[in-house]
């Protein structure tokens, strides 16, 4: 039988953090069940880990008690690290002990998955150096700050790389605990727990959810004021060249400095702007998407189309019929229907 540690953080939690730790319990143990209805012996042996007697959570209104201690814990096969608080910057006091337990296990062949902001403790034992790393879209800018050296990629709902698991934010993790189900156990029982926990199976994205709000907290007065032009007249003809000397910039400087800042190159900072004032439009009024199209300064429908697609993960169509309850659905608004 293998071995599951569930991470009971001490310090540095959120509310989000007993989320995390119930629902993996709840759902590999889930699995564990049908396998065991299907007259197999149970996969994984789950146990909740800390440093700990007892961790409080939501300002003392609940209490976990953890299983087992991890100095008493010599070898597991998958450790699970619950969500942190967004606000973390170093880690603190007991979570110290953990990231260490993590990196030594892993080290001993354990694999690693972290669930929304956990990965900021994941992040924290090195493992995640040069590899690919998930996180709640919220957490992005200050995620890339403590760990430049993360290849950091918020549109993905799930990374997986070398025994290392990551996942966005929110509710989501139940997606990454289904992705690990199957991969542990097999197809019919992720479909089971997809089923019984109502979960929604195969989601790979989580664009559509994310709220693009442009970091501004680098220190850069020049690119600070360029995001702000860009914001207050995306809807006009913006070229970067006109940017860079709009401020008395270099063009391939303004590029670097604006990348170096806030992730994105102009032109992508650009683009996002734009399809966020979309989103907004398509969720808030009745507006076609040729009226939107226009409205945020596009006009090429395919060419918008396909940034949109790009940043949301949805067309423009779909994503309005999804987010907006009063939109009539179109089947010729600023899309081409496909032959059937």
């Amino acid at each position: 039988m293998k071995h599951a540690t569930i991470l009971v953080p001490h310090v540095q939690t959120a509310n989000s953090t007993i989320a995390c730790i119930v629902g993996a319990y709840q759902l590999f143990t889930g699995a564990n069940d049908y396998w065991q209805k299907r007259g197999e012996n149970p996969l994984f042996k789950i146990e909740t880990a800390g440093v700990a007697n007892e961790s409080a959570f939501i300002n003392g209104l609940l209490t976990i008690k953890p299983q087992v201690n991890i100095a008493s814990l010599k070898k597991t096969d998958l450790i699970l690290i619950p969500s942190l608080t967004p606000e973390f910057q170093l880690a603190l006091d007991g979570n110290i002990k953990l990231i260490d337990w993590i990196r030594e296990q892993y080290q001993n062949g354990a694999e690693v998955a972290s669930m929304c902001t956990g990965a900021f403790m994941l992040a924290s034992s090195g493992l995640l150096d040069k590899r690919s790393c998930s996180i709640h879209w919220n957490s992005a800018d200050r995620f890339r700050s403590l760990f430049p050296n993360v290849q950091l990629k918020t549109e993905k709902l799930i990374t997986d790389e070398n025994g290392i698991y990551t996942n966005g934010g929110g509710y989501s993790f139940l997606n990454l605990l289904l992705y690990l189900v199957e991969k542990y156990y097999d197809r019919e029982t992720a479909i089971y727990c997809s089923k019984t926990f109502q979960v929604e199976i195969d989601r790979q994205t989580q664009s559509a959810f994310a709220i693009f709000t442009g970091q501004k907290s680098h220190g850069d007065e020049v690119v600070k004021k360029a995001q702000e032009y860009i914001e207050a007249n995306f809807h006009e003809k913006i070229s970067v060249a006109d940017l860079s000397k709009r401020f008395a910039v270099g063009r391939r400087n303004f590029d670097r400095r604006f990348i170096k800042a806030t992730g994105n190159t102009p032109l992508e900072y650009l683009q996002r702007v734009k399809i966020e004032s979309a989103k907004k439009a398509f969720e808030t009024t009745r507006k076609t998407v040729n009226e939107v199209m226009y409205e945020v300064g596009y006009s090429d429908e395919k060419a918008f189309r396909e940034v949109f697609r790009k940043i949301t993960g949805l067309s423009p169509l779909t994503y309005r019929n999804k987010y907006n309850k009063e939109a009539v659905p179109s089947a010729y608004e600023g899309e081409i229907p496909r032959n059937r």
